[in-house]
């Protein structure tokens, strides 16, 4: 198990032995078997995982296979009849091709599991359970990741023996070359805010995370509305649009990239600067896979998170993962504003804190309608900043 923080090279960590103990194997794959299976969460990841191993195996006889959904499934058939020593895949489209029995598992040495805390989330538990059925048992098994919570930590015990954890920083920790800050908006003004930062470098690659497909849309044309090179990639796009996209955006030819959560996990886009929580996550987690698309390979990056008052809950379980507080760049927390002045235990409705104008608070006879009113007024207060 490797845990290190995003943009550090843990690709490289299991790319480069895996291809050096496949060199060291005798004679070329059956035909439909699989000699070593790399799992990721996403389409855009698995080929990423592909792009970076392809280069390392030239000159040498190891082939690659790519297996992802959204495509034509007949032209990966016809590949993999021949056999292939690494094949990075899909869970979903994986499954497509056993079920066709396209391939086989039997022959598979080596698993690796990457992001493997969201490939072992229950999105995806059920699926490596009939993936890890048709695997050897006698295999190595490697899984890595940004962060591991301890609910994952359980789930992956069951499918390492006797593990060894390699672990380069503390779990959930951002990379220190990325600068964190936050702005506390009303969700009404965030397009406005958003605007005007970017604005600030129109000439540098910026990712924005929004957190609805229908959203992630919606702001992109308010934003090409303003002038930005813009496109969005989620879940809704085919994966002709989401490829377009992506290549557009790494040439620089869109400046801005609008996603989902399908973006967050382990893509490598060097020349981002900037990454916008324009909607703050659910999973506090997937705040430090999103920000790590910036400062990558020893590169600086900035992260800037809005928060909404109804986003509250999120920032602090965010704070609470990262073990540290967010600096403020704008804007105050509705949770941190003064608690109104509880009322003296006796005596009749008195100014406090002297001056006139009503600046102190107005105390009630104890069980009057006065009072129970400031006690709605706080609980009303208090609940706002909890469900936010």
């Amino acid at each position: 198990m490797g845990l290190a923080q995003t943009g550090t090279g843990k690709t490289a960590a299991f790319g480069l032995p895996l291809l050096a103990q496949l060199m060291e194997l005798r004679g070329r794959p059956e035909p439909k078997a699989v000699r070593s299976l790399i799992l990721a969460p996403t389409r855009e990841l698995a080929g990423q995982i592909r792009d970076a191993l392809a280069p390392l195996a030239v000159g040498t006889p190891i082939t690659l296979s790519l297996v992802v959904g959204g495509v034509g499934i007949i032209p990966q058939i016809n590949r993999l009849a021949r056999g292939t020593d690494v094949l990075v895949a899909t869970p979903g489209r994986l499954l497509d091709l056993l079920d066709r029995r396209a391939l086989s598992l039997a022959q598979t040495r080596f698993l690796v599991l990457d992001e493997a805390d969201q490939m072992l989330d229950m999105g995806f538990i059920h699926a490596l359970r009939r993936i890890a059925r048709l695997l050897p048992e006698t295999r190595q098994t490697m899984l890595f990741s940004a962060t591991m919570n301890p609910q994952m930590d359980e789930i992956a015990s069951s499918y390492l023996n006797d593990p060894r954890r390699v672990q380069a920083n503390p779990p959930g920790k951002a990379a220190d070359r990325i600068t964190q800050a936050v702005h506390f908006v009303e969700k009404g003004d965030k397009p406005d805010l958003l605007i005007g930062l970017l604005d600030g470098h129109r000439d540098e690659l910026a990712l924005v995370f929004g957190r609805t497909k229908h959203g992630s849309d919606k702001l992109a044309r308010r934003l090409e509305a303003a002038g930005f090179a813009v496109a969005a990639i989620h879940g809704n796009k085919s994966q002709g649009q989401r490829d377009r996209a992506l290549r557009a955006f790494r040439a620089g030819e869109v400046r801005v990239l609008v996603a989902t959560d399908v973006a967050a996990r382990g893509l490598d886009i060097p020349d981002v600067k900037h990454v916008y929580n324009f909607d703050l996550p659910n999973v506090a987690e997937n705040y430090v896979h999103r920000i790590g698309r910036t400062a990558r390979a020893g590169r600086d990056g900035a992260a800037v998170a809005f928060c909404a008052p109804d986003e509250m809950g999120e920032l602090r379980d965010i704070q609470k993962a990262l073990g540290t507080a967010i600096p403020v760049a704008s804007g105050r927390a509705r949770e941190h504003l003064p608690e109104p002045k509880k009322a003296p235990a006796r005596g009749g409705a008195r100014r406090q804190g002297g001056g006139g104008g009503g600046g102190g608070a107005i105390a009630a006879k104890p069980g009057g309608g006065g009072a129970r009113r400031s006690r709605r007024n706080r609980r009303g207060a208090g609940s706002g900043a909890g469900a936010a």
